[in-house]
C-alpha cells in the first residue's frame, strides 16, 4: 500500500469539495427555499454513495470502514463545511431583508 500523499493535491482536493458544495448549497438553498438541505444531501445521498462506491465484498463490515484514510476523509469534511457556510450565507441574508434568497 503507498501512503505517500501529497499534501498540495490533498488541499487543493479540500478546497475543490468545498467551493462545489458552498456553490451547489447556495443555488439549491435559493431555488428550494431551504436552510440546510445541502447538509442533508451531503449526509443522506452523497457520504453513503460514496461509501457504497468503495465497498469491498472481500473485506469484513470493519474492515471497509477502517480502510478509509484522511485523504478519503478530509475531502468530505471540506464538503461538509461548505454545505453548512451555504446554509449559514443564506440565513444571514434572509436576515438582512434580502427576500430572493
Amino acid at each position: 500500500m503507498n501512503t505517500d500523499v501529497n499534501f498540495l493535491q490533498l488541499i487543493i482536493a479540500t478546497v475543490l469539495f468545498f467551493v462545489m458544495m458552498f456553490g451547489i448549497g447556495f443555488i439549491l438553498n435559493m431555488l428550494l427555499k431551504t436552510t440546510w438541505f445541502p447538509i442533508y444531501l451531503l449526509v443522506l445521498i452523497l457520504v453513503p454513495v460514496y461509501i457504497w462506491q468503495t465497498w469491498d465484498d472481500s473485506r469484513t463490515f470493519a474492515g471497509n470502514f477502517t480502510a478509509f484514510t484522511f485523504v478519503d476523509i478530509l475531502p468530505i469534511i471540506g464538503a461538509g463545511i461548505g454545505a453548512y457556510v451555504s446554509g449559514a450565507t443564506i440565513r444571514a441574508l434572509r436576515r438582512g431583508g434580502y427576500k430572493m434568497f
